[in-house]
């Protein structure tokens, strides 16, 4: 390998969503974004230090493609066509028993159309869609079991501060002053 890289000798240059090119060790990546995600709950929201106890079992719970239920606490994991295939109340899986008293018996998701048309944010629930922010979608869950636990009541007010959370991890005023080095391997 020469001692430079140039971009004009490759046929296809492809950008991740923050326009890197690298490659990200998922496993890794994720503990960290949700080691951060939490610890900013517990350091300035006041949240419980048990959120910082995770064992490497509970990583299975995330996946690309959960909606985060923001008004009853529930993550559910959709059909094309906004069939719930599968649901937990924070992090306990539901029964298909209780996702039939929760979504009927057609277990249709309520807000599906309006997902399946913007797949923007809403009030009323969060679409885990990328890598770095899919962490929340375990912390939710373990925020959900948390007010449980306290005898709290779950409604959205919990979101709130999963949104500072995820604000305070990637404030762009974090990176000024940070030089990047492009490392390529082969």
């Amino acid at each position: 390998m020469s001692e430079y890289f140039s971009l004009s000798d490759c046929d296809v240059i492809g950008f991740d969503l923050d326009h890197t090119l690298c490659r990200y060790h998922l496993k890794e990546t994720s503990r960290l974004i949700y080691e951060s995600f939490a610890r900013y709950l517990v350091e300035h929201k006041g949240y419980d230090k048990d959120l910082l106890n995770l064992t490497p079992a509970i990583w299975d719970f995330c996946f690309k493609g959960l909606v985060v239920d923001l008004e009853d606490g529930n993550i559910v994991k959709l059909a094309e066509d906004g069939t719930v295939l599968r649901a937990t109340h924070g992090t306990n899986d539901l029964s298909t028993e209780e996702i039939i008293k929760h979504y009927g018996p057609q277990r249709e998701w309520k807000h599906f159309n309006s997902l399946n048309t913007s797949f923007t944010r809403s009030a009323k629930y969060y679409f885990y869609d990328n890598y770095f922010d899919l962490p929340g979608a375990l912390l939710c869950g373990k925020v959900v079991d948390m007010l449980h636990k306290r005898g709290n009541e779950v409604n959205s007010d919990f979101w709130k501060d999963m949104v500072a959370a995820i604000d305070h991890n990637y404030n762009t005023s974090a990176f000024k002053g940070i030089q990047f080095i492009l490392n390529i391997h082969r």
